[in-house]
């Protein structure tokens, strides 16, 4: 059974009052430098894996997309989806990605924000996309970065007056499940290396365009805490073609 945390209620509350909950992309820190890997969508079929509120499904809907499919395992995200972003050309459906199933070169672009970190299986899911895209397509995704994942708690390490010391990076090679916290409470996710993200990528016939670790911008320096994230990566964003 794959977890699906976002129904619980309780969770989806306090993911409701996050930053990017609230403000969308413009909410997100990274959106800065996942926007200038975006391909141009003009005419395109494009598929949203682990789509959320529907902002990137709405956002490539503005940038004259043909066609987008936001598939996402929460039903409590897809009701706030269709709530915030409705389109007649935008089609939700609730499924794992892992589970999803499409025709050979249905698509023209493939694009995931921080959700492939919950795929147990990343190589099954890149060869399904690698099948999905047509030759020529993009695929364009935002991680959690292997240090943040590697050791588990995603926390930093704090003294006896509780200010951070440094963040823990250990068992880097270990890859596979970790129980993370996030907003106080337990989620699974899966931890693998930078080699793994990439290679699996051109082993299935990717051709990488740009790999990026994005700093927050300078916008929302003064926001309690952001000023730690320069201390060490918490994303990785990576843009690759299919030849």
């Amino acid at each position: 059974m794959k977890e699906n945390k976002y129904d619980d209620e309780v969770f989806f509350e306090k993911y409701s009052q996050m930053y990017r909950s609230i403000y969308g992309l413009q909410g997100a820190g990274e959106w800065h430098e996942f926007e200038k890997l975006l391909p141009d969508f003009q005419g395109k079929r494009v598929l949203d894996l682990g789509c959320g509120y529907g902002w990137h499904c709405q956002y490539a809907m503005e940038h004259h997309a043909q066609y987008v499919l936001g598939v996402d395992i929460s039903k409590r995200m897809l009701e706030t989806a269709k709530q915030k972003h409705a389109h007649p050309q935008i089609e939700y459906r609730q499924i794992a990605m892992e589970d999803l199933t499409l025709e050979p070169d249905s698509f023209d672009v493939v694009f995931s924000s921080l959700a492939l970190h919950y795929v147990k299986d990343y190589e099954q899911l890149v060869q399904h996309i690698a099948n999905w895209l047509t030759k020529g397509g993009n695929f364009v995704f935002s991680v959690e970065h292997p240090v943040f994942t590697s050791y588990g708690n995603q926390d930093w390490y704090y003294d006896e007056n509780g200010n951070i010391l440094h963040f823990p990076v250990d068992r880097y090679f270990y890859e596979g499940q970790r129980e993370a916290v996030f907003l106080q409470e337990k989620v699974v996710k899966y931890h693998r290396t930078l080699t793994t993200y990439l290679e699996t990528l051109m082993k299935h016939g990717f051709m990488i365009q740009h790999v990026v670790e994005p700093q927050p911008p300078l916008e929302m320096m003064n926001m309690e805490g952001m000023k730690d994230e320069m201390r060490r990566p918490m994303m990785l964003l990576i843009a690759v073609q299919k030849v």
